[in-house]
């Protein structure tokens, strides 16, 4: 189940940030708007981009094992 809630939260935070991008480009924001949404956008890019790396690593964990399945819990912060 958490598998499927960090696929949720990935997909629904580049949503966001691509909504955020089309905002910004329309170029219709004020200066204070403009730079909160640009700030939101910077922690969903990092937030996204954390999401891709922990998914990075469990790809070259099974690369690793030569592609054996093995049931080993996934700890994200003794991986990195």
């Amino acid at each position: 189940m958490a598998r499927k809630k960090a696929a949720v939260d990935f997909e629904s935070s580049l949503a966001e940030l691509q909504q955020l991008v089309e905002r910004l480009e329309g170029g219709d924001l004020s200066l204070e708007d403009s730079l909160t949404c640009f700030e939101q956008g910077i922690r969903l890019t990092r937030d996204c981009q954390a999401a891709l790396s922990q998914a990075e690593q469990k790809v070259q964990i099974l690369l690793a094992r030569g592609g054996t399945l093995e049931h080993v819990p996934f700890d994200a912060d003794s991986q990195a």
